[in-house]
């Protein structure tokens, strides 16, 4: 058992090493560094992302797409999919991966085609900074942002390999994805499930 201040901050891992690990609190790597995870996610961030992962997995029924919710975790290979060569794992609140073979026993080991954060205090540097820069280099079609501090979403969309930002959306606003034609979110639905 590691104790996660044992750790060199300044060493690169692979998920090797990632895998081998026992914490108690949940750990990202991005590009090799150590990321803590933050506290527990506050009720509003898990009423978001069970609403989601909800209407996500009712809409995929019997559709080769599947969703998955956190603690999940995707590895982004960049050289090969050996364990040694992966410097990128990470667990997306809610993720949409359409291609079968990606998936495996630890998770899904590529580029999912659409991955959701849900915006903690204190992570949203983290998620859009570092985070976007690895979806994009890694293919990921779509990559949504939800902050429920503000009630705001906004979506990166790949196009020629870099994401085009929507503008902000929110209470009021429809989202429609490519990657699922036919598949909408009520802003302001989602955003009213998760009221205490």
């Amino acid at each position: 058992m590691y104790n996660l201040d044992d750790l060199d901050i300044n060493k690169l891992y692979t998920y090797a090493d990632y895998y081998s690990w026992q914490f108690e609190e949940r750990v990202e790597l991005i590009k090799g560094r150590v990321f803590r995870m933050g506290p527990t996610p506050n009720y509003f961030h898990q009423s978001i992302a069970g609403e989601l992962y909800g209407l996500l997995r009712n809409f995929l029924k019997g559709h080769p797409c599947k969703a998955m919710i956190a603690p999940f975790d995707v590895r982004l290979p960049r050289k090969s999919k050996e364990d040694k060569d992966i410097v990128t794992v990470l667990q997306p609140d809610v993720c949409v991966v359409c291609d079968p073979s990606k998936f495996d026993y630890r998770g899904c080991i590529g580029a999912p085609d659409i991955v959701v954060e849900i915006l903690s205090p204190g992570n949203n540097a983290k998620e859009l900074r570092n985070k976007f820069e690895v979806y994009e280099e890694a293919g990921v079609k779509e990559y949504w942002v939800i902050s429920p501090q503000d009630n705001t979403f906004l979506m990166n969309t790949l196009v020629d390999g870099r994401y085009v930002t929507s503008r902000q959306m929110a209470a009021g606003d429809i989202v429609t994805t490519t990657v699922l034609p036919g598949f909408t979110i009520d802003l302001k639905e989602l955003f009213d499930a998760a009221k205490i």
